[in-house]
């Protein structure tokens, strides 16, 4: 086996205080403690006046809308002002944090300023002010720019009747793009129907009743008394009915090619009802059906029951290429929703007695986050197309409506109280509601990487519990590392960009101190669930969880080094001394970039440029030249000291290391001949982790476990060897002794035989 390859590894012991890091704490407690006291004293100054007040004369008009002079005075009602062109009013700016409060991955609201027109449509965009470290740092400010730009056009009367739109993603800003597109839609829409914009109305606020659905209503068993009692509605359309609609159109082409069949011919008989209401549900899927219908919604999801029979589908067939359903959507108020086959089930039986034979028969998913009310009127529109030439159609509509009987509501009594509900409960009920829509779709689209990163976890978490079993092959050990460190460089790095950063824990420290949420941190699943796996880690293995395994760039270093040695590149080994003090280091510049972040967590994100991750992880070097200059010299170095950056400079790895201390369990096992005499594994631990005298350090050990391999090994470590020495020579003595036995048996044996 070609040896060059195999890893050289780090192990850990009984825990030995060193001075340094013990008094590490001393300044990071005292610094905690007096900024809190700082924050209980000067309380920050509530903020009265609206943000666009503090941005209006720093974005000139003419950079927001073309051709723009000024701004006028900002309303008093409604936090907008009127945009100037040519002495007339051509639309209102607003700032989009005024409106939403949805934060961006840094902790903070993104501030983009937005002008609309009357017409309800998108005439200008400016991103102003944000705390994105991935913007400020990595991502070119024209990229921003450009995507912004493309909001210019967008018909946010349309967006409340039809959600879905294209989303341009840059890549490694995943999360921040989607917070910047949730702010300017949302707040668009607020600014719209607040000013009246393109016949939208203010979101009702009226004293009406308001109704749930009642959970013990029942439904009539058969089909005819549901139709009858408007629990399933029905559209029944004939072919007369069909042509003469089309008649009717202005385009004489409309009447070039009628439907060639009688008048009287059902072109399509259609029902609807909702399936989710439980009553329902039983009635028309049965009661197994409807119990397979709940187990697929989610919290706040609503399911619709459309079924038809006639020569006209209401499906079609475009949606096996698209995904969506283009005849069909659902539509509320100003909002509509459209199917896609995702949300989509076919329903084998109407179990209603009497229910006629059905041609179509399916269920659509309401997603929660389309504000569908299942108390409220609805309508299915359905697309009827007609050819007139060999690639154009015409197309009108039918609309089937549906409202919940009374006999499913029950009427919502306000709870008792002195004042009653004020409108400002309503929006931030709305907002949170808003919010958690955000980052639960976040979540639902990353299904993949999130169900990969926990077979990874549970994965590494057998392997740290069954490291004895894991150890005992070293050719096995090496090469699961090296495959699992090639899919956390490959997938959750350059694929997923699940790459911690101290930038994280600045983030972390400025929620807890100015209004913590848990919405800016589920804005990015992975490294949500990463952090968690981290805190964890920490309690039973230290930082090398992390550091050694799931970090990309230490993988990147890691793998680099591999192929280096590979191709026999000398590596140094610094003196003790030298390198027990470079320690160091990365402690100095954790403690200086938390400093700094006290005075401003600004100038602290951007000093985090310290760190590599995202030039080489995030950005994939596609960066201006200094940047992918800085993170080739690291590499380079750590071609020659294996993680040398890991060792030395990572501030996350200090920050890590620092609780690393509190550990409950010592898993790497040691013998007392560690390091007095043999000095075996601290020679091959890879980032020199195990001190002289055979203890090792969890503030630095990466938990690689080839110390333990060695541990096992029968040709290195000289306790094992030396206790395999003892085994041979005491079965070669009971060997020997068994002969001698066996001469003097056959002795007596000839004697006897003699005599």
């Amino acid at each position: 086996m070609n040896t060059s390859l195999l890893p050289r590894r780090p192990q850990t012991t009984p825990h030995v205080h060193r001075p340094i890091c013990s008094l590490l704490w001393l300044p990071v407690l005292i610094v905690v403690f007096t900024f809190s006291l700082m924050l209980c004293v000067f309380p920050a100054n509530a903020q009265t006046k609206p943000v666009l007040a503090q941005f209006i004369d720093k974005v000139p008009a003419t950079s927001l809308v073309e051709g723009a002079e000024g701004y006028g005075q900002i309303q008093n009602d409604v936090p907008v002002a009127p945009v100037l062109k040519n002495g007339e009013q051509v639309g209102w700016a607003f700032i989009t944090s005024d409106f939403v409060g949805t934060t961006g991955y840094s902790g903070k609201p993104i501030h983009a300023m937005v002008a609309v027109d009357s017409n309800a449509r998108i005439i200008g965009v400016k991103l102003v002010k944000h705390s994105e470290p991935i913007v400020l740092i990595g991502i070119p400010e024209e990229r921003i720019e450009a995507l912004t730009a493309g909001y210019v056009g967008f018909d946010l009367a349309a967006a409340t009747r039809n959600s879905d739109h294209d989303l341009n993603i840059i890549s490694g800003a995943t999360v921040t793009i989607m917070v910047i597109d949730d702010s300017i839609l949302r707040s668009g829409i607020k600014v719209a129907r607040m000013l009246g914009l393109a016949g939208l109305s203010p979101p009702e606020t009226s004293n009406a009743p308001k109704f749930e659905i009642k959970s013990n209503a029942t439904a009539p068993e058969n089909w005819f008394t549901l139709v009858g009692d408007g629990t399933v509605r029905r559209m029944s359309l004939d072919v007369g009915q069909v042509n003469e609609a089309f008649a009717a159109m202005d385009d004489p082409r409309a009447l070039d090619r009628p439907i060639e069949a009688p008048g009287e011919e059902t072109f399509i008989d259609m029902y609807v009802t909702l399936a989710s209401i439980p009553a329902i549900g039983k009635a028309t899927l049965g009661e197994r059906g409807y119990n397979n219908l709940k187990a697929w919604l989610k919290d706040g999801e609503e399911a619709i029951l459309v079924t038809a029979r006639g020569q006209y589908s209401f499906k079609g067939s475009g949606y096996v290429r698209g995904g969506l359903f283009d005849r069909i959507q659902l539509i509320q108020g100003d909002m509509s929703v459209r199917f896609r086959d995702r949300n989509h089930r076919r329903v084998g039986d109407i179990m209603a007695d009497g229910a006629p034979q059905l041609k179509e028969m399916d269920i659509f998913k309401v997603p929660a986050e389309s504000g569908f009310d299942p108390t409220k009127p609805w309508r299915i529109e359905l697309l009827v197309h007609r050819d007139i030439g060999a690639i154009e159609r015409l197309y009108t509509t039918f609309d089937i409506g549906w409202q919940p009987p009374a006999s499913y509501l029950t009427k919502i009594t306000p709870p008792v109280s002195k004042a009653d509900p004020s409108v400002n409960a309503e929006i931030e009920n709305d907002e949170q509601a808003a919010k958690t829509a955000l980052w639960q779709r976040i979540w639902r689209d990353k299904t993949i990487e999130i169900v990969v990163l926990s077979i990874m976890l549970l994965i590494l978490t057998a392997a740290f519990f069954f490291q004895n079993f894991l150890t005992r092959s070293a050719k096995f050990t090496f090469w699961f590392r090296i495959l699992f460190l090639t899919v956390t460089l490959v997938f959750l790095g350059w694929y997923a960009n699940a790459q911690l950063s101290v930038v994280n824990l600045m983030a972390l420290t400025n929620s807890l101190v100015t209004g913590f949420t848990w919405e800016a941190f589920l804005l990015d699943p992975l490294t949500f669930i990463l952090w968690f796996s981290v805190a964890a880690a920490l309690i039973f293995w230290g930082r090398g969880a992390y550091c050694g395994w799931l970090c990309p760039f230490g993988a990147l270093q890691e793998l680099t080094n591999r192929i280096a040695k590979f191709f026999h590149v000398p590596q140094w080994t610094l003196p003790w001394g030298l390198h027990e003090r470079l320690w160091a280091v990365k402690y100095i510049i954790f403690l200086g970039l938390f400093g700094t972040m006290l005075a401003s967590i600004d100038q602290a994100e951007k000093l985090a440029e310290v760190e590599p991750f995202k030039t080489a992880i995030i950005l994939k070097f596609d960066r201006a030249w200094p940047f992918v200059l800085y993170a080739l010299v690291l590499l380079g170095a750590g071609l020659f000291v294996e993680r040398f950056y890991c060792r030395y400079l990572c501030p996350l790895g200090a920050a890590l290391a620092i609780p690393a201390r509190m550990r409950m369990f010592d898993w790497l096992k040691r013998y007392k001949e560690c390091g007095s005499p043999c000095q075996s594994c601290a020679h091959e631990c890879m980032v020199q982790a195990i001190h002289p005298t055979g203890e090792i350090n969890p503030n630095e050990c990466h938990n690689c476990l080839h110390c333990q391999v060695l541990y096992q090994s029968e040709k290195i470590c000289p306790v094992v060897i030396k206790k395999l020495k003892r085994q041979e020579n005491l079965l070669a003595s009971m060997e020997g002794a068994q002969k001698a036995l066996n001469r003097t048996r056959t002795t007596k044996q000839n004697l006897k035989e003699k005599s």
